[in-house]
């Protein structure tokens, strides 16, 4: 039987080297691209545009020449069909009617909701001017105006009361604007903000779970011109669908003329660059950001549609708004 060594054994390596874990480089660090709210500034782009002259020339006599011609082929079809059936030619008759009091009813609600909307910023105006000029009267004449305004408003009925019985005790423009602000208008900024943060939380979770992009811009447009809307109403204005479109190309129009609907140097600034994105993916950051553009486009819709400026009450602030809305939908981003 042969023995076997028991001894050390001695590998001999060919090459040696000289890297250690002190001396090898370290790791790329390789950073997630940083979320840019793509569908907001898309939407706010599109809502924005102002149409060409040529555009609005086409469209204008696209539709005059449509409506000559359904016109011109309803009124062949009625009188062709009296003259062959005049019961079925009194029907198409009756319903041609109905179908254009519809039409004409349509039209003037239109034109009322135009006529809130107009009334709301003439009173926005006035209050301002009041404040400038600290003209008691014209803050009195204001205060007229808001009581009519919410005459019929369950939930102003309280406010309305209390500003009743102490705005004799006021002797300045100031303090009875701020009166009617705080009394009158605090729930209807309650339920304004509440408007917006439905809104941003709406966006941001489509945004996240929806790995479509047109999905995003189409929700976005739609739920800001439903957020615009429901504000407006809040504030008495009741805004019809072509105003609702008007108010809303205005309130966008100024934001992107200021640069608002992007990702600047403020709080949505520093949560789109900050660490707390780096932990979570690429969607889930687009959606925080688009919920957050979505609340500054919602902050400046209420100073836009409420009928008296900001002054002793504060501006809802976006973050804070934000912080209220996506609070939980994220839960990983509220974790650094």
């Amino acid at each position: 039987m042969t023995q076997k060594s028991t001894g050390p054994v001695l590998i001999e390596l060919e090459e040696t080297s000289d890297k250690t874990p002190s001396t090898v480089p370290p790791v790329p660090d390789v950073q997630m691209p940083t979320p840019t709210g793509q569908a907001m500034q898309t939407m706010a782009a599109l809502a924005a545009r102002e149409p060409s002259r040529l555009g609005k020339w086409f469209w204008s006599v696209l539709g005059a020449l449509f409506t000559f011609i359904l016109s011109l082929a309803a009124w062949d079809f009625i009188t062709g069909l009296l003259d062959r059936n005049p019961i079925l030619g009194m029907a198409a008759l009756g319903l041609t009617g109905l179908f254009i009091l519809i039409l004409t009813i349509i039209a003037l609600r239109e034109l009322a909701a135009f006529s809130r909307l107009g009334r709301l910023d003439r009173v926005h105006k006035a209050a301002e001017a009041a404040l400038a000029a600290n003209d008691l009267d014209g803050a009195r004449h204001v205060i007229k105006q808001l009581e009519t305004l919410y005459k019929s408003r369950e939930d102003t009925q309280w406010g309305r009361e209390k500003l009743t019985e102490r705005q004799g005790d006021m002797f300045d423009a100031d303090g009875l604007l701020g009166l009617a602000e705080n009394e009158l208008l605090t729930p209807l900024d309650t339920a304004a903000t509440q408007q917006v943060e439905a809104a941003a939380r709406q966006v941001a979770m489509v945004t996240a779970l929806v790995p479509l992009a047109l999905a995003d811009v189409f929700t976005a447009l739609t739920a800001n011109l439903r957020m615009i809307r429901r504000i407006a109403e809040v504030y008495g204005g009741r805004a019809g669908t072509l105003g609702s479109w008007r108010l809303t190309r205005a309130v966008l129009t100024h934001l992107v003329a200021t640069g608002a609907v992007a990702v600047g140097d403020d709080m949505i600034g520093s949560v789109a660059g900050g660490g707390v994105l780096s932990k979570i993916s690429r969607r889930f950051g687009e959606g925080l950001i688009n919920g957050a553009l979505t609340a500054r486009v919602g902050v400046a819709a209420i100073e836009v549609c409420r009928p008296l400026p900001f002054h002793t009450r504060k501006r809802p602030s976006v973050s804070g708004i934000v912080k209220r809305s996506l609070t939980g939908l994220f839960g990983s981003a509220n974790k650094e």
